[in-house]
């Protein structure tokens, strides 16, 4: 069995299938693992899902923040921040499917062999990955349950901008969600810079890439996405970023998980 990692896709087909092909990937033995924000301003967002949910058994994906906000728009949780690309997959007869299948997707997840940790953002400095997955569990089983309505209807917002361990109900799943899925910058206590999407040359000060702070030691190396201005440049061979910015026009990559070989696939 090979294992491959693949950046954003945001609804761009065609490169992943050019990436898949150059690497024979075959779903029969192989599997892949997807960094989240698998649909969304890209040309093709349901027949992306349409061909992931074809080979869904050899997928392991993390969910990102146009994931969770095409789930709310889907479930009539939100009608804002819609965007046309999404229409043909809201349209779609089989929508009600592939949304209960997205949303039985993680939030982190660790490779068997606990060589890699993967969330669609990353991993904020201030959890160890055992916490991190406790808190990634912790959210899935509310998506997942009862109280997934709750979670959609109290999503959006950037408050609290800093993890406590006494947050409760709504405020901490948003607070855990934002975490996961929105997170490029924060202070060394783990506060939140949510509105930066810039180079690190622009960075506010007091402010650094998550990855740049010291953590405690990791026996993982870090796969995440979300970051398009970084072209998955992070200085550091433990902290892998995939998202290359195919839907923005520049590529899309794909890391072979165990020779450490990237593929890329430019996009037009």
């Amino acid at each position: 069995m090979s294992r491959y990692a693949v950046g954003d896709l945001q609804g761009c087909l065609k490169p992943l299938r050019c990436l898949l092909d150059a690497v024979n990937f075959d779903p029969s033995t192989d599997q892949l693992w997807l960094v989240g924000d698998l649909i969304n301003r890209g040309p093709d967002s349901l027949d992306t899902l349409r061909y992931l949910y074809s080979i869904r058994d050899s997928l392991r994906i993390t969910l990102g923040n146009h994931d969770l906000h095409c789930l709310a728009l889907a479930q009539g949780y939100t009608d804002r921040g819609r965007h046309p690309t999404l229409d043909a997959l809201l349209n779609a007869p089989e929508l009600p499917e592939l949304m209960h299948w997205l949303q039985q997707q993680a939030l982190v997840l660790r490779s068997e062999d606990g060589r890699y940790l993967m969330s669609h953002a990353g991993i904020p400095p201030i959890w160890s990955s055992e916490q991190a997955l406790v808190l990634s569990a912790e959210l899935e089983s509310v998506l997942q349950g009862p109280q997934s309505e709750t979670f959609f209807k109290n999503m959006y917002g950037n408050e609290p901008l800093r993890w406590r361990d006494d947050l409760e109900g709504a405020e901490r799943w948003r607070c855990i969600t934002n975490y996961f899925t929105r997170m490029r910058l924060c202070r060394a206590d783990g506060e939140l810079e949510l509105k930066f999407k810039g180079a690190v040359r622009d960075i506010p000060e007091g402010y650094q890439p998550w990855f740049r702070w010291p953590t405690a030691p990791r026996q993982e190396t870090l796969l995440f996405g979300h970051w398009a201005a970084l072209e998955g440049k992070t200085g550091r061979s433990d902290v892998i970023g995939l998202d290359s910015g195919c839907v923005w026009g520049r590529h899309m990559t794909l890391l072979d998980m165990d020779s450490g070989e990237l593929h890329r696939c430019d996009c037009h």
